[in-house]
């Protein structure tokens, strides 16, 4: 995992489906290649988090699978 000082403001980010209209307090995703950037909804200027595909996708999986538990 690696962290950018700040989210680049041109990425396409998105918030989960399963978020609640109107609710800012969630997190955003977005590819930059080579990772997928990950930031909080509230500060979108604040800093990102940066997963390789592998780990973004191991962690995705295993959220579905406990939610489908």
């Amino acid at each position: 995992m690696r962290s950018f000082p700040v989210a680049p403001a041109s990425a396409a980010w998105r918030k989960s489906s399963h978020s609640a209209e109107g609710n800012d307090a969630c997190v955003e995703v977005a590819p930059i290649a080579p990772v997928i950037a990950v930031r909080d909804s509230v500060d979108p200027t604040g800093p990102a988090l940066a997963f390789s595909p592998a780990v973004w996708n191991a962690f995705t999986a295993r959220v579905r699978t406990i939610e489908n538990a």
